[in-house]
């Protein structure tokens, strides 16, 4: 590490407080050329994650120029914050090229959209264990009720009309439920395993939060690989134009 490079390194800890071993990795991974960061010209799909991020820390430098002084160092600050724990996340992941920068967004990305879905599955189902719960207790409790009307059928009218209008709102939730119950058990269901319906609930509400947790993780993980992957993308069309006019020189020596 030359003395230059040294004296950046030195500040940089001091803007972001990070840890020494941390911004080493980074400077291994760098030329330093004293205007700045400067890319390897590796193959593309080969980028160094950690170069092309340093390439970026230097195309977001060179935009804050036209910006105040202090503005600068607070926003070059934050920028190395952000850096340091892109670099800190990518070693802990072994994610060291843009093959495996893409391939681990590929494969948190479907983790995350397969736990949905896993978990819109159990939803579904416990909304319908919890209407199958309702009306099965509401069914059982008002069955009493219905059937003392049943009784009530060929006997005294004036007495039945006086016993439906007593017990009107019980049967109402005895009607609605025999009728939803009729339309979504099997035909010829004689018993209602509320018991088991409440212990399926249960069981899927279980795996539902333990679901929710791994869903939280693995899109805070989306989170920071899309983070890492703009950083990227940027450096990427940074280096485009300066490619470029590479190319452009050395066809005009040719010539």
């Amino acid at each position: 590490m030359g003395e230059q490079e040294r004296r950046f390194f030195h500040a940089l800890c001091y803007a972001v407080g990070a840890e020494k071993a941390l911004l080493q990795a980074v400077f291994r991974a760098r030329i330093w050329r004293g205007k700045g960061f400067i890319p390897y010209p590796p193959k593309p799909r080969f980028y160094c994650v950690t170069n092309l991020l340093m390439k970026y820390l230097s195309v977001q430098r060179e935009k804050s120029r036209k910006y105040s002084q202090r503005w600068q160092q607070q926003h070059t600050a934050d920028e190395l914050k952000t850096i340091a724990a892109a670099v800190n996340y990518l070693s802990e992941h072994g994610i060291s090229n843009l093959d495996e920068l893409d391939a681990s967004l590929s494969s948190v990305s479907d983790r995350a959209y397969s736990i949905r879905e896993g978990m819109k599955t159990a939803e579904e189902r416990m909304k319908k264990l919890q209407k199958l719960i309702e009306y099965g207790k509401n069914y059982t409790e008002y069955k009493p009720i219905h059937d003392e009307l049943k009784k009530l059928q060929n006997g005294w009218t004036n007495k039945r009309d006086k016993y439906e209008e007593a017990h009107r709102a019980e049967l109402t939730l005895w009607n609605a439920a025999s009728r939803y119950l009729h339309a979504n058990l099997p035909k010829g269901t004689k018993t209602l395993p509320i018991a088991e319906w409440e212990q399926e609930y249960a069981d899927l509400k279980t795996q539902r939060d333990s679901d929710y947790t791994k869903l939280k993780d693995t899109r805070t993980n989306v989170s920071e690989l899309q983070k890492i992957r703009k950083c990227v993308d940027i450096a990427l069309r940074a280096d485009q134009p300066e490619q470029t006019q590479s190319r452009t020189k050395r066809h005009d020596i040719d010539r």
